[in-house]
């Protein structure tokens, strides 16, 4: 393992930092809270892309280490913060009269205070498990089984985010039953995402092992969340 420290520099984690917020602000935005039904099963939209943010969080808290992953975390809360107060403000704004369109545009980024605020909790939540259990399995495991700590961590982290979310999000709007079934349904793909992408985050946890000449382990590292 290479030896880091407050100098040490790497080519992707920006890169990875990057591509991170922005599957986090995509499947947010665009996802959230549209419902589909395909094949008789009902799930929301953003689950389709919202788990590979969890596959970037493994792979930055496999080769960086937890506190570099931290800082990725804190960046997407950042940025979701912020798209809430844009949307809200640009949305509160008196539209021109002749700008027919201010419905549509209330339609879609029009989410109400309770997804926001559903949304900014459990990602902070469900990231953090996430990266947590992935540091601490990599110590227990000896570094072995990449697969048991991916798939074991995005479980936790997907099993919190999903127990927040939607019931903050949609209790009340929608039945106990709706926000069961939907929950339990995302739940289940979202794992299973991270059961097919395992190929792809083995080759790429090696390729950045190789690249970045890094390979953390968690054996000293305060684990409290509110840091940077």
């Amino acid at each position: 393992m290479a030896a880091s420290g407050p100098a040490r520099t790497y080519r992707y984690y920006d890169l990875l930092l990057g591509a991170f917020v922005t599957v986090l602000l995509c499947s947010n935005l665009i996802g959230a809270s549209k419902l589909v039904e395909i094949g008789g099963f009902t799930f929301g939209a953003g689950i389709l892309f919202f788990p590979l943010s969890y596959v970037f969080g493994d792979v930055l808290t496999e080769v960086y280490g937890y506190a570099r992953s931290r800082r990725v975390v804190w960046a997407g809360f950042a940025a979701i913060a912020f798209s809430s107060v844009m949307s809200a403000t640009v949305l509160a704004l008196p539209p021109s009269p002749g700008w027919p369109h201010q419905g549509a545009y209330e339609t879609v980024f029009g989410g109400t205070w309770r997804i926001a605020l559903a949304c900014m909790i459990a990602y902070c939540c469900g990231e953090f498990a996430n990266s947590y259990v992935l540091a601490k399995m990599k110590i227990w495991t000896a570094g072995r089984h990449l697969w048991m700590r991916t798939i074991g961590s995005t479980m936790v982290g997907e099993g919190v985010d999903s127990l927040l979310f939607y019931p903050i999000a949609f209790l009340g709007p929608w039945s106990a039953q709706q926000v069961l079934t939907v929950m339990g349904m995302n739940y289940l793909l979202k794992v299973l995402w991270e059961v097919l992408l395992t190929p792809v985050t083995y080759r790429v946890v090696a390729f950045l092992k190789r690249a970045e000449n890094e390979d953390h382990y968690d054996r000293d590292t305060d684990f409290t969340p509110f840091k940077l």
